[in-house]
């Protein structure tokens, strides 16, 4: 397999995950305000609501949920931080607003696992 069908093939893995994600967040009782919220400093790959509990979602599918948790380096941290920021900014209701971080590891074949409050 050359570099660019990996790479497409990477990218629709990923972008599956993350559809699975907003299922599960959906089914679990949270409003899906955004998904693959750009920023010029970084990107957030689902915002979730629950009232005012906001859920800053990173999704990664590895073939284990131990390889998915240990994909979301510091750095990775960081950016979905600094995007945190903006996204919080043109929030109206944003001193209202509580934020947590949390990740979701989608497995093959295997139900997403919702880690909150993550990083």
């Amino acid at each position: 397999m050359n570099k660019i069908s990996a790479r497409r093939k990477a990218h629709r893995r990923g972008y599956w995950a993350e559809w699975l994600s907003v299922l599960f967040l959906t089914l679990k009782g949270y409003k899906v305000s955004a998904v693959r919220y750009k920023t010029k400093l970084g990107e957030i790959d689902i915002v979730a609501r629950r009232g005012n509990l906001v859920a800053i979602v990173e999704v990664k599918a590895r073939p284990s949920v131990a390889e998915a948790v240990d994909a979301v380096t510091q750095t990775a941290k960081h950016r979905i931080n600094s995007a945190t920021d903006l996204w919080l900014a043109k929030q109206k209701d944003a001193a209202n607003l509580s934020i947590r971080f949390d990740i979701i590891a989608v497995c093959p074949w295997k139900l997403p696992v919702h880690f909150q409050d993550a990083f």
